[in-house]
């Protein structure tokens, strides 16, 4: 069955359309935001200390590589459907019907994400060996959102896409949306940024919510990624959180609820 490459194209926008947001808008918290020292988390200073594990070339090399075999996959297994003479042009459906599957992909991916987080930290092997990648980016950046072992993108990254794309019944152009918008939330989650205005806060699960993750004190809480915490509150895994201007005039920090700013 022949397939025309409009088709093909249509077929492998939710996996490449991502990726280009994701260096598009983690490049401009890098180039600019980053540079807002009064929004910060972690002054440049903490950064610099507590990310010496890693340097920031490592950190993008290793995104590249978890985006390449992502799109790698989702290329050969559209190369397997076209031979097979699966892979037809995909209707778009009505508004309602549209709303409804971003609703039931939310879930999805927050269920997903949630428990194949917190296994990734309670089994002592996964985060020795996969997980702790990750964690060596202890004050978080943008384009570090996606810093992980492969291993680790497969399960969480890639399986979880598969997951919210088959369960929610999108279409190509609605999951290309989705995508990229969970793409924009990760980085923004990770960006170690609190800026003025930002809509994306409106979510608890923002960036304040998982720096505490990613310090040493919250790393058996806070497994909630990406849109709610309702798992994090129902399993006992929630750690109440505050963020309060330095008092040297420095830019944020964020606290479990019980610190204070020093």
């Amino acid at each position: 069955m022949a397939i025309d490459l409009a088709t093909l194209k249509e077929y492998l926008l939710p996996t490449l359309v991502p990726i280009v947001v994701y260096w598009i808008y983690s490049g401009i918290y890098y180039f600019i935001f980053e540079h807002f020292d009064d929004y910060r988390l972690h002054t440049k200073e903490e950064e610099d200390a507590k990310n010496k594990a890693i340097s920031k070339g490592t950190v993008a090399k290793g995104v590249l590589l978890c985006q390449f075999i992502q799109f790698s996959l989702s290329f050969l297994v559209l190369l397997i459907k076209r031979k097979e003479g699966e892979l037809v042009p995909a209707p778009q459906p009505q508004i309602h019907v549209i709303f409804l599957q971003i609703f039931i992909g939310i879930a999805v991916m927050d269920t997903w994400q949630y428990f194949a987080h917190r296994t990734l930290h309670t089994n002592e092997f996964l985060y020795k060996h996969v997980h702790s990648w990750h964690h060596k980016v202890v004050a978080s950046y943008g384009f570090g959102a996606l810093y992980t072992h492969p291993i680790e993108g497969l399960i969480t990254d890639t399986g979880g896409g598969i997951l919210t794309y088959l369960i929610s019944g999108m279409s190509p152009r609605t999951a290309m949306f989705f995508m990229s918008y969970a793409t924009i939330k990760a980085i923004d989650d990770h960006s170690g940024m609190w800026l003025p205005g930002n809509i994306l806060h409106f979510f608890e699960n923002n960036s304040a919510y998982h720096d505490i993750h990613h310090q040493p004190y919250g790393l058996k809480y806070n497994y909630s990624n990406l849109f709610f915490v309702n798992w994090d509150r129902l399993l006992g895994t929630y750690m109440p959180y505050t963020v309060e201007e330095r008092k040297n005039g420095r830019g944020f920090a964020a606290r479990p609820a019980h610190r204070k700013t020093t």
